[in-house]
Parts: C-alpha cells; sequence; structure tokens
C-alpha cells in the first residue's frame, strides 16, 4: 500500500467503458462530472479496439486481435520462442514506449489528457485510468487449441508482466497531466472466482495481481484500486495490497461486509473504498440522490459500527457507478453520472 493515505472525501469518478461517441464532448461531460478526479473514457461502441482485451493487448507477445470476433487469440503462424525473447528483452530494459497504448486504442485517453493541459476546467488534485486485471486479461485470450492461456505459466507470466509495463506507461502518461494518478485494475473474472468453472488457485490469483502492483509501486507514485463488479472473495482482493478497492455496491454491499476483519485491517492500514452506488446494469431512471444516498449510509453505517471514526469513513471513501456504462442507453448514462456527481457533493456537504 502506498505510504501517504490519501484524503477523498466522497470524491467521484468512473469505471472506464461509456455508451457515447464524441470524445472531446464526453471529455468535457467527464470534467464536469467528477472534476475532483476525472477518468478517461473508454468508447466501446466506436470500435472493437476499445474492447477491455484488445484496448490492452498492443506490444504484447504473440497477440491477434479478431476483428470480426472483437476477440484477442495468441496467433498459431508466430513462433513462440522467437516472440517470448523479443518480448523479455523489451521488459528487461524497461523500453516503456514499446508497451504504449495508441491513440487508435484509447482516444479518450489523450482527449482527456489534452483538455487538462489546455487549463479546460478546475480539477482536483488527481486523475484516473483503468486497465485490465491480469486474471481477466489471461482468462480471456485463447491459444490455437481453445483454451484460455490463464492455465498456460508461460504466457500468463509473460503477459502479466507485459501488463504490468503497459500499465507503467500509461501511469506516466497521466501523471504529465500534473495530477497524481490514480488506476484501477479490472478484474470482472474474479466475480466468478471459487465456482467449478474458475479452477485458479488463491495464491495463484493474488500472485499475478500482485505482480502487477508492485511493479507500479516501485515505480510511481500511483494509487492502485482493483474493481470487480461481482460476487467474489474479497478477503483474497484485498491481499492483494491496493490502495483502493471497487465494489458493486447496489448489489454486492452486504457481501462485501461480511469480510469485517480484512476490510478493517485494510482500512486502518490505509486503504480505501470506492463504493459503486449508482446502479447501471440495472439502472431504472426512478433512482435518486435521496434513495442512493440511503443505501450508501448502510454500508457507512457499518463501517462506524465497528468503530472507523466519520471523518476516517469520509476519507476513505469514493464514490463510482456500479459498474462501466458501456451498455446504457446514452439518456441514461447521463442520468447515472448527473446522478454520482450529485450525490459526490451531499456526501462531501454532510462530512465538512
Amino acid at each position: 500500500m502506498s505510504d501517504a493515505s490519501p484524503d477523498f472525501g466522497f470524491m467521484a469518478t468512473g469505471i472506464g467503458s461509456v455508451p457515447f461517441l464524441d470524445i472531446e464532448r464526453t471529455c468535457r461531460k467527464i470534467g464536469h462530472w467528477t472534476p475532483a478526479m476525472p477518468f478517461w473514457p473508454q468508447f466501446v461502441r466506436r470500435t472493437h479496439l476499445e474492447d477491455m482485451v484488445i484496448q490492452y493487448s498492443e506490444g504484447l507477445p504473440l497477440a491477434q486481435v479478431n476483428a470480426a470476433e472483437r476477440s484477442l487469440s495468441i496467433s498459431p503462424s508466430l513462433n513462440r520462442e522467437t516472440e517470448l525473447v523479443t518480448f523479455y528483452e523489451r521488459v528487461l530494459a524497461e523500453d516503456v514506449e514499446a508497451f504504449a497504448v495508441s491513440r487508435d486504442a484509447a482516444p479518450g485517453l489523450y482527449a482527456l489528457l489534452a483538455m487538462i493541459q489546455a487549463g479546460g476546467g478546475d480539477f482536483g488534485p488527481y486523475i484516473k485510468g483503468q486497465t485490465v486485471g491480469p486474471v481477466t486479461f489471461t482468462a480471456g485470450v485463447k491459444d490455437p487449441a481453445g483454451k484460455p492461456i490463464l492455465y498456460d505459466p508461460e504466457l500468463s507470466e509473460a503477459m502479466t508482466k507485459g501488463l504490468s509495463v503497459k500499465a507503467l506507461w500509461q501511469v506516466r502518461q497521466l501523471a504529465g497531466s500534473g495530477k497524481r494518478p490514480v488506476i484501477f485494475l479490472d478484474e470482472p473474472y474474479l466475480s466468478g472466482y471459487g465456482s467449478a468453472f474458475t479452477p485458479l488457485q488463491r495464491h495463484e490469483v493474488v500472485a499475478m495481481i500482485r505482480t502487477v502492483i508492485e511493479y507500479l509501486r516501485e515505480r510511481s507514485e500511483a494509487l492502485i484500486g482493483i474493481h470487480c463488479c461481482g460476487n467474489t472473495d474479497w478477503s483474497m482482493v484485498l491481499e492483494t495490497g491496493p490502495d483502493i478497492v471497487n465494489l458493486d455496491a447496489v448489489e454486492y454491499m452486504d457481501h462485501f461486509l461480511l469480510y469485517k476483519e480484512p476490510i478493517l485491517r485494510f482500512l486502518k492500514g490505509g486503504g480505501a473504498i470506492a463504493w459503486g452506488i449508482v446502479p447501471t446494469a440495472n439502472f431504472t431512471g426512478k433512482e435518486s440522490v435521496d434513495n442512493l444516498f440511503s443505501r450508501l449510509e448502510q454500508g457507512l453505517g457499518r463501517l462506524r459500527q465497528w468503530g472507523i471514526d466519520s471523518d476516517q469513513v469520509a476519507r476513505r471513501s469514493l464514490l463510482t457507478p456500479a459498474c462501466g456504462m458501456g451498455t446504457m442507453s446514452e439518456a441514461a448514462a447521463t442520468a447515472a453520472m448527473q446522478l454520482l456527481s450529485d450525490l459526490s457533493k451531499r456526501c462531501r456537504d454532510r462530512a465538512l
């Protein structure tokens, strides 16, 4: 965990994916909705290049984009040994630029940075980015036999190291804004952890995620979060050592709060919770600041019952949507982000 415990005070930020198509206009909206911690948007409806797994594949060995299927796989035509040797030479040389995310793959990243650097808003001290987590990435990429490379130790290790360098490249871009970078590792695959369909050992999950976290921590001042929008073993997630843990607090708050002792250790060690309190997949349009605040208070109240005082609860709390908004309509996503912004203001006013 990073040395200096941040003071978030119910700042709002986003997960990443949005249903919008206008890049610059979306960045301006994000600056309005989440000025304390703006995030760069992933335009998943614009191109397959912004799909979660494909977006972070540039520079990784043997990766083959299948545009028609919007998927990534291991190329059967490239020489595995040659590719891995070249890849590890770049990793060991810390050739970070070889792992850049291109403008075609992440136009929202470049547009947000340009807007901030041009003085296009009154922003707070943080800027947020995101990258696919190593478990989700390797579970989503298949070898020529159709098997996820999560179960290929050599390729799984290589991809984890590659994603670490790619995350460092992103962190350095974000830091160029003059703001402190916050980067979330998106790990939706962990929602299935513990089922018969995910025969992955706990120590393997922890080791993969820790590899990325420790690589970033040794080379940057970034704050590192883990986002999982489903039900999972939160003690395992906390064991990986993030600065921030982000959950779907609409559907899974009660389950998350079953992990009292790990959560208390995490908070007392300087960790923060990003409460995904605004519905996304189940957004109805009937939600209000009042009912979202009431739902949030259930979780905050539990922390206070556990002995975390109100001031510390505020400092260690962020607010986000429950998950990405790529599947929402533009109108629903706009309404959800405005609710998030208004809820953040309500909480910040109450905490003063």
